[in-house]
């Protein structure tokens, strides 16, 4: 079978791609727009919405705001009957929370769908209850194993952490991510989220922002969480999440097939390269990819018609790794 081979064009097109950003030491190389998608556009970045989320995770841990050790319900107790009871911070970071979920976009039924609804991704159907993520997240039930054991992808692990972050702040989440994260980047644009019926910030999957500045929130990683000399991220958290998380744990998961030697940290992927590269991934091919060795952050967003769609997955990683060679 022999190797398909593409150029950067055909690859852009393949993966319906809106925009393109490459960075490299620092500094914008490389735009691209699709027609009527400008650098000043706003996207919503789906799934990669978790790894932001994590980031301020992270700064609140930095501040002893948030311990990794404690359970969920420490920090909000509506959800101490739920699968969630137990669960450390430490688990929902990683998605290895034991969940009885499971994300399957063919099941207008099921638990997934109920999820999307209440978070408004999807009208409501008659009967269909709970109106908010909170009232769904509580409904959830715990999977057969125990927290801490295989990764386990689960959307709703990431509205926890919203929740999480909400508590151990004692501020809504925007404004802590427009205080303690927008505003110290210097990002060029405002970004939004977009929430449920309550007006609860949909912290799994609802940010939405121009290429450039999410292109900013990469090089803030790339640079161990400081950028124009002002320390806005832990050293400590950002060389956990791109050199820790469990290779078992990942061989035990259902991503391994896309991904062979990959692991998952703080809501980051790693790709197990040489490069030590890694990246944020949502639906419908949105990324951020970064990589260390050769000082290139990739931003991209995409209107991939699947929402899942493992070999443009490989495309989009083979096109980032490419990107970042190039002199």
């Amino acid at each position: 079978m022999g190797v398909e081979t593409a150029t950067i064009r055909e690859a852009l097109h393949k993966t319906s791609t809106d925009a393109l950003v490459v960075m490299k030491s620092g500094r914008v190389i490389a735009d691209y727009h699709a027609p009527n998608f400008t650098s000043q556009s706003r996207h919503i970045l789906f799934s990669a919405s978790k790894s932001v989320t994590a980031v301020v995770a992270g700064i609140l841990h930095g501040d002893g705001l948030i311990d990794l050790d404690e359970t969920v319900s420490h920090y909000v107790p509506e959800l101490d009957s739920s699968a969630y009871s137990g669960a450390r911070i430490r688990d929902v970071l990683d998605m290895r929370v034991s969940l009885d979920f499971e994300e399957t976009y063919q099941d207008p039924r099921g638990d997934f769908a109920r999820y999307r609804r209440a978070g408004l991704l999807e009208p409501s159907v008659p009967g269909d209850t709970p109106d908010s993520l909170m009232a769904f997240l509580a409904t959830l039930q715990k999977g057969s194993g125990e927290h801490g054991g295989p990764f386990h992808y689960c959307s709703p692990n990431s509205d926890v952490l919203g929740l999480v972050i909400e508590r151990a702040a004692g501020q809504r989440f925007v404004d802590v991510v427009a205080t303690r994260l927008w505003q110290p980047l210097g990002m060029r644009q405002d970004s939004y989220i977009t929430v449920d019926a309550t007006g609860a910030a949909r912290t799994g999957g609802g940010f939405c922002m121009t290429p450039r500045d999410f292109a900013r929130i990469g090089e803030m990683m790339r640079l161990g969480g400081v950028v124009d000399g002002r320390r806005i991220l832990s050293q400590e958290w950002v060389s956990d999440t791109i050199a820790n998380g469990s290779i078992e744990a990942w061989r035990a998961g259902k991503f391994v097939d896309w991904l062979p030697d990959g692991r998952y940290r703080n809501k980051w992927y790693q790709t197990g390269n040489a490069s030590g590269a890694f990246f944020a991934l949502g639906i419908h091919g949105q990324y951020l990819y970064v990589d260390p060795a050769a000082e290139v952050v990739v931003a991209k967003f995409s209107s991939q018609p699947e929402p899942v769609n493992n070999d443009l997955k490989r495309l989009n990683l083979a096109l980032f790794a490419a990107v970042a060679k190039l002199n």
